[in-house]
């Protein structure tokens, strides 16, 4: 059986090295960049090795193309392209429109269509199926469903295999072929009762960890009030062994998912006439934590960053990945140097980032750790600057949240 798989990104290619043991696979993307790079067994993407797609290349099972013609006798396709949020902060889906541009061109004969792009509520029945039937010259009727995906970059314990997964099609045989699919590489399988509820549980799972982010970082600017630590606080709190959950304070959140997904439900569920006001506030708290770290840092040195030279240390996302996705120490940077600081940022595993290379750790009068990979040296952290602020609570003996 051949599929195709639309979006060759971390959800993309990542499907595409599971899918291919069992299938042969077709990875569709835009860049004929990293379409080249991929068809020279070069992965661009963190937890798909190079030696396994080189693998499945030399035995025939998989191949990338920018040209949509090539997925036309695929029986199945799968979209896995991003729903970001457009510069006004809604949601975008210019790309699965894109996806659907694709499919219905270039399919002729019926086929399975799965989405795992992550969307609100509706998204399969009221926008990608019309738009493939738009797009398509003939009056084709395929088959549709939902399995929103559950990748979380650089993590090792869960992955394609073991993580649960949700799905549902718009009729019986659409979830059952679904099914069938996704058994040959998933262990678990929960089939629910509309592509509705899965794609609501998709959005409430990284709601739930957004609201809660937002509590324990508002948090932390309690305990900072109150003069107390946050962490010990935490840890204390942490010994009740039921009805609690440690978050840990941050700089904000980043990332595809936590920053967007919630915007995403608070949009449908406002179009309905259902209120998201505990939802569009925790965003809101997320997104000036970086300002009330740039208050605090500044308030520590004398009141005026003019002038000073300011290392930010981290601006992954998150520890030990190179994707910056609404990382929040762009907001952090953008707010120090509204303040008159000359910032520069210390990031290895990034490595160029916005026109910009990875500083030497060293030479500042001012470092803010906003994300400390494990490659990084505590101790050349307190050497880089006189003064350190940490917002990961991993570097002891110096200021932070």
């Amino acid at each position: 059986m051949k599929v195709a798989i639309i979006g060759q990104g971390y959800v993309g290619l990542t499907i595409s090295a599971f899918a291919a043991e069992y299938f042969e696979v077709v990875g569709f993307d835009t860049s004929q960049k990293i379409v080249e790079q991929l068809n020279s067994g070069f992965s661009h993407i963190e937890g798909v090795e190079s030696a396994l797609l080189t693998k499945w290349i030399k035995a025939g099972r998989y191949r990338a193309t920018a040209q949509g013609s090539e997925i036309s006798d695929c029986e199945i396709v799968v979209i896995a392209v991003p729903t970001p949020l457009n510069l006004d902060r809604k949601p975008d889906l210019t790309f699965i429109d894109a996806a659907c541009k694709t499919i219905g061109e270039n399919l002729k004969k019926p086929v399975l269509v799965i989405n795992e792009s992550t969307s609100f509520p509706g998204t399969l029945r009221n926008f990608i199926k019309p738009a493939i039937e738009r797009y398509s010259n003939n009056s084709v009727e395929h088959l549709y469903a939902i399995s929103p995906e559950r990748v979380d970059p650089g993590r090792g314990d869960y992955n394609q295999k073991n993580t649960p997964r949700l799905y549902a099609g718009l009729n019986s045989e659409a979830t059952e072929k679904t099914r069938e699919f996704y058994s040959k590489f998933c262990d678990v399988l929960v089939a629910v009762s509309s592509p509705e509820v899965a794609e609501a549980a998709k959005l409430f799972e990284n709601t739930f960890r957004q609201v809660n982010i937002a509590l324990v970082n508002e948090f932390a600017q309690i305990a900072h009030a109150l003069g107390i630590s946050v962490y010990e606080t935490l840890d204390a709190a942490n010994t009740k062994p039921y009805g609690f959950m440690k978050f840990t304070p941050s700089a904000g959140v980043g990332g595809h998912c936590i920053p967007v997904d919630p915007t995403y439900l608070a949009a449908v569920a406002e179009e309905h006439g259902a209120p998201a006001t505990f939802i569009r506030r925790a965003n809101e708290v997320n997104l000036e934590m970086s300002e009330y770290i740039v208050t605090r840092v500044t308030a520590d040195n004398g009141g005026n960053l003019q002038g000073k030279r300011v290392l930010v240390v981290g601006v992954a996302y998150k520890p030990n990945v190179a994707d910056v996705r609404e990382t929040a120490a762009e907001l952090v940077i953008e707010h120090l140097r509204s303040q008159g600081a000359v910032v520069s940022w210390h990031d290895e595993v990034v490595g160029n980032w916005k026109g910009e290379h990875s500083a030497p750790l060293e030479g500042a009068d001012i470092a803010v750790v906003v994300t400390k990979h494990d490659s990084v040296d505590e101790k050349k952290i307190l050497a880089s600057a006189p003064y350190v602020f940490d917002t990961t609570g991993k570097v002891s003996g110096v200021r932070g949240l």
